[in-house]
């Protein structure tokens, strides 16, 4: 029998990249419910339950917030292919990978890109950013990256937000691997139009993008003079079809919605503070331990992201050797890095379902036993003592 014919039995991994991360059992098991209409009622109600339930967590009571049938880069084009028509301005603050492809999108749709950029590992330079608005006068969009998962950095949001309303832009925000792991405020930051993804903190497969706009977005997107060029990512005709009549658009995915819906109940079931304690708790550990291992990370600890660690390579530690020793005799996913920190860096993910004490004591003792047997010299059972020690202080502090 030829091995396309044969099952697929995938290995089991404790995933701890950038992305995606592990789900749990409830929501797999909900994958396999029985497959409705995409116009089905029972169909429409799972789609208002996920509107109703992603809207806290985006921080935002009104507008229109719904989740496209696609990745996170679905939400990405959505956002520029919506706001931006032929030839208007767009500001985009980089400091990272996903910043860099953001003025690809952008560019794409027709936008005339301008961009302010900041040293890779380092938060978005405000003033900059200021400077270039002053200087190119009308600009429609300032898009930025709340949480840069190609460098674990966190960006300053309700600063970059002010200076684009004050200068008569809408504001686009990135929360791909900040969504459900840590505190996102579009009513408080005054954030215009945000997207995610499905398969990072908010604990679900790869496949949906949960998008938010405010109304200054919306009436921007009919204020239109030209046609959005993308049918399937229109937002406005997408709205008719996650109303309470819906409209046919397309055919969701309606196993993935299913999954979805439960990622999120057990979200609100655990809290949304609670979850982002979890996730800065374990960082904490996490962080704690890999320097008493005598490894230094990245980012300073004032922008350091909980979700998303970045360590950075010993010299004369072979990165590929390291990342494959894991993943094929430990079970264990980490990433490396992208552009000029290719070889540089590890990123280790702590995100939803795998933000537990469990996977940084894991973690750290497969990462001691592989450096070890490569002939790196450091301080056996430090790290996990040290973890362990981080939980202990984050315990008694929270008394």
């Amino acid at each position: 029998m030829a091995d396309y014919m044969k099952e697929f039995h995938p290995t089991p991994r404790l995933l701890m990249g950038p992305g995606p991360s592990n789900v749990h059992p409830r929501v797999l098991q909900a994958m396999a419910s029985p497959v409705v209409g995409h116009l089905d009622p029972q169909f429409v109600q799972v789609m208002i339950d996920v509107r109703e339930m992603l809207r806290p967590v985006f921080g935002t009571r009104d507008g229109l917030t719904l989740a496209l049938s696609g990745t996170g880069h679905a939400g990405m084009e959505a956002s520029f292919c919506n706001l931006l028509e032929h030839g208007e301005k767009v500001l985009i603050a980089v400091n990272g990978f996903f910043g860099q492809r953001m003025t690809d999108i952008a560019a794409r749709v027709g936008g005339e890109v301008h961009l302010v950029e900041s040293t890779w590992g380092k938060p978005l330079d405000v003033n900059a950013i200021e400077v270039e608005l002053k200087r190119l006068g009308r600009v429609k969009v300032v898009a930025m990256i709340h949480a840069e998962t190609s460098t674990g950095v966190l960006n300053p949001v309700p600063e970059v937000a002010r200076l684009a309303h004050e200068h008569g832009a809408l504001l686009i925000l990135d929360t791909v691997t900040s969504l459900g792991g840590m505190k996102v405020a579009m009513d408080e930051w005054d954030v215009d139009i945000a997207y995610s993804a499905s398969q990072k903190c908010l604990g679900s497969p790869p496949g949906l993008s949960p998008i938010s706009l405010e109304p200054r977005a919306l009436e921007a997107m009919k204020a239109r003079k030209t046609r959005v060029q993308s049918y399937y990512l229109d937002l406005v005709t997408l709205a008719d079809y996650w109303s309470k009549t819906p409209r046919y658009h397309h055919t969701a995915p309606v196993s993935m919605f299913y999954a979805f819906r439960e990622s999120l109940r057990m979200l609100h079931e655990e809290g949304l503070e609670v979850r982002f304690k979890r996730h800065t708790r374990n960082a904490a550990a996490l962080w704690a331990g890999i320097e008493a291992m005598g490894l230094k990370l990245m980012v300073e600890p004032k922008w350091r992201l909980p979700q998303l660690t970045t360590v950075l390579i010993p010299e004369g530690v072979d990165d590929v050797k390291v990342r494959s020793t894991l993943l094929n005799e430990y079970n264990l996913e980490i990433s490396g890095g992208f552009g000029p920190l290719a070889g540089k860096i590890w990123r280790v993910g702590l995100m939803g379902e795998g933000c537990y004490p469990s996977s940084v004591f894991y973690f750290l003792s497969s990462l001691e036993q592989v450096l070890t047997r490569m002939g790196y010299e450091l301080p056996i059972g430090e790290g996990v003592a040290a973890a362990a020690r981080a939980l202990a202080d984050y315990a008694s502090s929270a008394r």
